[in-house]
């Protein structure tokens, strides 16, 4: 295998602002400085001219260029827009109504911004190390499956609903013009903006990491990641499609000797009694010097993710569950989790309402529809009082794979990236493919 190049969609919106730093080539003309493009009768209007499709080039290995308001967070509680600077080359793309800016470069590039993106720079070395291994297999697993499902005659569905029931989930296949978005939906990728803060650390862990993979049965590690999984891993079949993985298993994320034996959180009664106390775990920490090598400054606006709890007045859950994923069942009466995954997550949550009843699923699509961005999980118990529900929970995202808190603590313990990846993917073998 050599080196791949991918494409990252960065923007979408009908009228977009950049800057080219240095020289770009665009059929036979070059160009520098300040552009706009905006979407006009289907295609795209650059220099007073109609186009389908716009590729800016360049030979130059550090030419860059800067997208303006580029929407970070998008739909989280930290969201937000802001200038970003990236290297490579830039294409634009129509796609409904709206214009697509797609960044083109190679992976290793791509990964050294992901990993300063994803969390702080000054992480410490393993962690970015380990990082570096999943963000990679994570992301040519994308283009494998992909091309799986393009070979593939059966259709990819993520969205399933009967009279009594919506199941759904997001995954990478919501994209079909490029690899991957750059926001928390794939990866946070925000360019050079934030690798340059702090760059030589990133740049050593990826290079000292380079090509190398995650695999399981010759196969590359469909690796996921999460901030806090809240003491417990999650499965991976619980949060998306129902496909199992050996190595994207349930597990304790601790010492052995802190727990004799991982509970049945699947069960009611014993996901009650571990959300609702804070057992000992990797993740289960409130150091500072920790803390700031995993959260950058929006994500540290949570202050707390390993136990949490939220207030929702029946007004309220009735106004979200309309706004936020169009269901209008009157007034909510009551919120009963019906199944939940190995964490403790719930993966299909019942809401009864005066005009009718729904079961939903998966997590992400109950974090969705109880908050006016997302609930930091699913894992959580609900207590009904005179005003409405009281929601207790714990994590912070989906929880499958490695739990950056868990992974920033084991390595300021001392152990090592393969130790952390091994913890975190049991089963699976290290391969440099590249």
């Amino acid at each position: 295998m050599i080196e791949p190049k991918i494409n990252v969609g960065i923007l979408f919106q009908p009228i977009i602002r950049f800057n080219l730093d240095t020289l770009y080539s665009f059929e036979g003309n070059t160009y520098t400085g300040e552009y706009e493009v905006k979407i006009q009768d289907g295609k795209i209007l650059f220099d007073g001219r109609c186009y389908d499709e716009i590729l800016f080039e360049s030979d130059d290995d550090k030419a860059s260029f800067v997208l303006h308001d580029v929407v970070i967070g998008i739909g989280f509680h930290w969201e937000r827009k802001e200038d970003q600077r990236f290297r490579g080359n830039l294409k634009f793309i129509v796609e409904d109504d709206h214009l697509t800016a797609i960044n083109s470069l190679f992976v290793e590039e791509y990964l050294k911004s992901v990993i300063s993106s994803e969390m702080s720079a000054t992480s410490s070395k393993e962690l970015l190390k380990a990082h570096a291994v999943i963000s990679r297999s994570w992301l040519l697993y994308q283009t494998y499956k992909r091309n799986q499902i393009e070979t593939s005659s059966q259709k990819y569905i993520s969205d399933s609903k009967t009279e009594n029931e919506w199941i759904k989930w997001w995954d990478r296949e919501d994209h079909q013009n490029f690899d991957v978005c750059a926001d928390d939906h794939c990866q946070r990728y925000q360019g050079i903006t934030r690798a340059s803060q702090s760059l030589q650390m990133v740049e050593e862990a990826v290079e000292e990491t380079r090509g190398e993979l995650l695999m399981y049965d010759e196969i590359i590690c469909d690796a996921r990641f999460s901030k806090c999984c809240g003491g417990i891993v999650e499965e991976f079949q619980n949060c998306w499609e129902p496909v199992s993985y050996p190595y994207l298993t349930t597990l304790y994320d601790g010492e052995k000797n802190e727990l004799s034996q991982i509970p049945d959180l699947t069960k009611e009664d014993a996901a009650e009694k571990w959300i609702r106390n804070a057992p000992a775990a990797y993740c289960n920490t409130k150091d500072k010097h920790i803390l700031n090598q995993v959260l950058n400054n929006y994500d540290q606006e949570t202050t707390d993710f390993y136990r949490w709890q939220v207030s929702i007045s029946f007004d309220e859950v009735a106004s979200l569950l309309y706004r936020r994923i169009g269901l209008d069942l009157g007034t909510i009466t009551n919120l009963i989790p019906r199944e939940r995954g190995k964490s403790g997550r719930i993966t299909k949550l019942e809401i009864q309402g005066t005009k009718d009843n729904l079961i939903i699923g998966k997590e992400l699509l109950i974090r969705k529809a109880l908050s006016e961005s997302h609930l930091y999980s699913s894992a959580f118990v609900v207590d009904k009082t005179d005003e409405g529900f009281v929601l207790t929970g714990a994590g912070w995202g989906h929880g499958v794979g490695l739990c950056q808190i868990g992974a920033a603590v084991m390595a300021e313990k001392g152990f090592g990236y393969k130790q952390i990846l091994s913890h975190y993917f049991p089963d699976s073998e290290l391969n440099q493919q590249y």
